[in-house]
């Protein structure tokens, strides 16, 4: 009589001594590993978010006036003009220019009683805060650097109402003499 191979192993394959049986693998996939490279990417993205915030200056723009002619004046006692010169030479001067540049003077970058750090505190201290306004001119001989350190000198003294403005002609002028004059005594 015919037998009938009720066996689960199917595909026709027979049982006997000289088959070996076939080694069921698990379809089971460990996902643990998975969720700790998840965990690490979140950590890593959100620490590179807050890493990439993009960083500015703060800007303060005047109040609007109801004159736009009259939105941008100061105080001619609280003005305070530096130029920069080139070969890290600064000039100043305090309120309006004398047409004979008699208020016209030179400082340095030095942390000294002729520095233009001095000149800034004097300044500071001898006007009232509403009042004090620094204008800062570079000419085209000036550095980057002294740019900056001037923007730094800003600051560090806490001066909160400052400008960079374009020179005017007379004043670079007046620079590139008073330059001159300074290169020629020290020779």
């Amino acid at each position: 009589m015919a037998e009938m191979d009720t066996s689960s192993s199917g595909g026709g394959h027979k049982k006997g001594p000289g088959v070996k049986k076939g080694k069921k693998m698990s379809t089971r996939v460990d996902l643990t590993p998975m969720v700790d490279l998840g965990f690490l990417l979140i950590t890593f993205f959100i620490f590179t978010t807050t890493m990439s915030q993009p960083t500015a200056m703060k800007l303060f723009l005047p109040k609007d006036a109801d004159k736009p002619d009259e939105q941008n004046k100061i105080k001619e006692s609280g003005a305070l003009t530096i130029l920069l010169g080139g070969d890290n030479t600064v000039f100043y001067y305090e309120g309006e220019l004398a047409p004979n540049g008699a208020n016209f003077k030179s400082a340095n970058y030095s942390n000294g009683d002729d520095g233009i750090r001095a000149v800034i505190l004097r300044k500071k201290a001898s006007t009232p805060e509403k009042d004090l306004m620094v204008v800062i001119k570079p000419s085209p001989q000036c550095t980057y650097k002294n740019v900056v350190d001037a923007l730094d000198e800003m600051s560090i003294n806490v001066i909160k109402r400052y400008a960079l403005v374009d020179i005017s002609p007379v004043e670079e002028q007046l620079v590139e003499k008073s330059e001159a004059a300074a290169a020629t005594q020290s020779k």
